[in-house]
């Protein structure tokens, strides 16, 4: 049998099959066709020694803005995938039905790694802007409701079955200005209609983190779940809230979401030491993140940064890597089909390398944390096709140390 390309030496990390072991991949045809020890026998294109790097199956990155260009918000889908090895990214409610179409044609089908999107329910999508460095403008898409427009995105929604996977609506005061709950109902009109999720982000009330939870069902997705007060989920003595255990209960998705401001170290710890972790890890990643030092341009909250946290707060590997894969497969419909290294799948792959020391991140709401774990994107495979930095990966499996061939 002939291989295109072969991943050896590396531990593979796959919680679908229960599997955490030395193990190599093979890849034809855009499949995975080998997972077992021992290099295949066969014709090999192409083989990546690891030694004992970490393979999983590929990132899903659960919440994200990459309408690059066509929104102030965006950043550019290639760099994002190629930088933090991620292979799925799901953007949440930059376009609505008056641009989703320019988010399937420009973003979407051009972009290297798997690109789906939320709708959201105003028309034009996120329209908060940022104009220059230090400062912020911010315009609510959902204020006065003017925007939310249900048919129109019902249409949307069916027009693009496989790129929409969701529906997204911002409930808090920058994006719904006093409206409350009135923008989550029409978004909710839209998703039930139309045998969708709904992701509803929080932020400063209104609407209070209780109301909104009090909307939602089973598969449908709270994002910014672990920020800190307002809308924590935790009272102000560090008590997971009933209405948080009684949503899980119901299978309400907790969806870390990290953003610029929405993950508290301290929240996130507690909640943690009560048994309730996120179900999903997600990056929120958009031009607004804090910048990354090496990295010139590039957002420093990511998925390889959010993983990180979660390691170092105590949350086992193997969780941590069903949070980004598995769990947001299922959330968007593609269980079985993505987020699995299970032989006959498609052959998308993340490869990382976990490092122990002392580390800098920064919390939003108390400044800089340290942490004892780090995760390194190292490269990705994207049905089957190398996603790597210039030189990041070769024969031999070494970096080059380069920072990416795209400028922004």
């Amino acid at each position: 049998m002939h291989y295109d390309l072969v991943l050896a030496g590396g531990t593979v990390v796959e919680p679908s099959l229960g599997v955490h072991r030395c193990l190599d991949v093979g890849i034809s045809d855009g499949k995975v066709v080998y997972l077992d020890e021992g290099i295949p026998s066969g014709s090999i294109g192409q083989l990546i020694a690891l030694d004992g790097d970490l393979v999983t199956p590929g990132i899903i990155d659960l919440h994200t803005h990459v309408y690059w260009g066509g929104t102030p918000l965006g950043v550019p889908p290639d760099l994002v995938s190629e930088h933090h090895a991620v292979t799925t990214l799901v953007d949440a409610g930059s376009a609505g039905a008056g641009n989703i179409m320019g988010f399937k044609q420009y973003v979407a089908e051009p972009a290297y790694a798997r690109v789906f999107a939320f709708l959201n329910i105003a028309f034009p999508g996120i329209i908060a802007a940022v104009y220059d460095p230090g400062s912020f403008v911010i315009v609510g898409e959902n204020d006065g409701l003017r925007y939310d427009m249900v048919e129109s995105a019902i249409d949307a929604c069916r027009a693009f079955p496989e790129l929409v996977r969701g529906v997204k609506v911002r409930a808090s005061l920058e994006a719904s200005g006093d409206q409350a709950l009135e923008p989550v109902k029409l978004a909710l009109e839209v998703a039930r209609a139309v045998d969708r999720p709904l992701m509803v982000h929080i932020n400063v009330p209104p609407p209070g983190r209780a109301e909104v939870l009090g909307l939602l069902c089973k598969g449908d997705i709270l994002t910014h779940a672990f920020r800190g007060h307002p809308n924590a989920g935790v009272d102000r003595k560090g008590r997971v809230t009933p209405e948080m255990w009684e949503a899980r209960e119901r299978g309400v998705i907790m969806d870390l979401g990290h953003g610029g401001g929405s993950f508290s170290w301290d929240v996130t710890a507690q909640m943690l030491e009560q048994g309730f972790p996120p179900d999903v890890i997600s990056s929120d990643i958009h031009l607004s993140c804090r910048f990354h030092p090496t990295w010139p341009g590039m957002p420093a909250f990511n998925m390889p940064n959010a993983m990180s946290k979660l390691l170092s707060l105590g949350m086992e590997i193997d969780e941590v890597i069903r949070a980004a894969t598995v769990s947001p497969a299922a959330a968007i419909g593609q269980a079985g089909k993505l987020g699995t290294l299970e032989p006959g799948s498609v052959a998308d792959v993340s490869v990382l390398r976990i490092e122990d020391g002392s580390f800098s991140f920064f919390d939003p709401f108390s400044g800089e944390r340290k942490g004892t774990k780090r995760v390194v994107p190292r490269f990705a495979v994207v049905g089957g096709r190398l996603m790597a930095r210039e030189g990041s990966a070769s024969s031999s499996g070494e970096p080059d140390g380069s920072h990416g061939v795209r400028a922004w």
